[in-house]
């Protein structure tokens, strides 16, 4: 299978060259049967870097949009909390359902929540949209933190075809090196393939720190 990655690197303003966070990551691979998976994640600087949160709220709502629809498996869920790996060789189509995650890609030693977030749409293969919601994993779970590839994992999106659009909004919470609390607004990201090209769309959001 042929995976194709790119950096997304969020741009310009003067408090984001002093964190950590640089910005979003994908890899985006053919899984066959006409199924494409997008896997997204925050990047960082530094090892002991660490994404806690992804939310939306009425300052900043939250979206992820697939111009085809999610695949979602009858196996699977909205989280990696529900992916059991041990189903995988069983159900093969199980490795590519569509999930959010804070690091993990499966129900293996992870920890992560969810709050106020309907996943019911997103279930049926449709959209992810909140404006009061979070999935959060705490300061003490080994998952947020960035570890030796610089980066952690969002959420794997597989939608059905090559030309399928996908696109979405994000902020994000998490704390540097130094252990200070950053928060990104508006973090977005936009996966648009056309014949003979593929590109991806990138704005600058909102983005400060916060002490603690």
């Amino acid at each position: 299978m042929k995976v194709l990655t790119q950096s997304l690197i969020l741009a310009a303003l003067p408090t984001v060259a002093m964190s950590d966070y640089i910005g979003l990551y994908f890899e985006y691979e053919d899984a066959g049967n006409d199924l494409w998976t997008l896997s997204l994640y925050a990047e960082f600087t530094d090892s002991n870097d660490q994404l806690n949160a992804v939310f939306g709220d009425a300052q900043s709502s939250l979206y992820i949009r697939s111009e085809h629809g999610f695949y979602q498996n009858p196996f699977g869920g909205p989280t990696s909390i529900s992916i059991n790996p041990a189903l995988i060789p069983l159900f093969p189509s199980l490795e590519y359902d569509s999930w959010v995650t804070i690091g993990s890609e499966n129900q293996v030693d992870n920890a992560m929540l969810d709050i106020g977030i309907d996943w019911t749409e997103f279930e049926n293969g449709g959209n992810i949209e909140t404006d009061n919601g979070v999935w959060f994993a705490t300061p003490n779970d080994i998952q947020v933190m960035a570890g030796d590839d610089l980066r952690v994992l969002i959420g794997q999106f597989t939608t059905y075809g090559w030309d399928s659009q996908i696109s979405g909004s994000l902020n994000l919470q998490g704390k540097k090196g130094d252990f200070q609390t950053f928060v990104a607004r508006d973090q977005y990201f936009g996966w648009v393939p056309a014949p003979g090209t593929i590109v991806l769309l990138g704005i600058a959001g909102f983005f400060h720190e916060r002490r603690r």
